[in-house]
């Protein structure tokens, strides 16, 4: 049986979509995931009334008490997970990854993970240059546009040993070897 960590950041881009993928490849697989949620994924699960769902999906999500609380670097580190997802990732959280600060459960575990030969997935959503379509959490569709360091932190991200830059979260399901619905 295969096991996925996914990891959730702050990012309201692209959570429903993410959120939508990750839920059809539960409902079609046996994959086992653990999700766990940075303190600010958390927030952003309730801004777009996602909260109970979340919690009756993943029941057994964790939230995060710390950089390393709940302790989940070392399954990643040692290979007990298959691959560990971080999506949606807000820039914020791709650059503390590419300069090697590890201070959230989210970045502490990308850290971790990489010193080990697990596999690392993350959805940056600033990845391209120009604006892009999103959707408030009240529904309401918005452009934002994507700020040249942000951008240019996801191409260095792209270069780091053992991550790999997603650019859907459709990629997911190329990753657990399914066809996406």
């Amino acid at each position: 049986m295969k096991r996925i960590a996914w990891g959730i950041t702050g990012s309201g881009d692209l959570i429903k979509e993410t959120y939508d993928v990750m839920v059809d490849i539960k409902k079609r697989t046996d994959i086992e995931m653990m999700v766990f949620l940075s303190r600010e994924g958390e927030v952003v699960m309730k801004w777009y009334h996602m909260w109970d769902d979340i919690q009756r999906d993943f029941p057994n999500f964790k939230t995060e008490g710390g950089p390393n609380s709940p302790f989940i670097a070392g399954p990643l580190q040692v290979g007990y997970y298959d691959a560990l997802i971080i999506a949606p990732a807000t820039a914020n959280s791709v650059a503390k990854i590419l300069y090697g600060i590890a201070d959230t459960l989210v970045t502490n575990a990308v850290a971790q993970t990489a010193k080990g030969s697990t596999p690392i997935y993350i959805l940056a959503v600033d990845r391209e240059r120009g604006s892009v379509k999103t959707v408030s959490p009240e529904g309401r569709e918005m452009e934002l546009k994507m700020r040249e360091v942000d951008v240019s932190n996801t191409e260095k991200l792209a270069q780091m040993e053992n991550i790999t830059i997603l650019q859907s979260p459709h990629d997911i399901y190329d990753i657990v070897g399914i066809k996406k619905k």
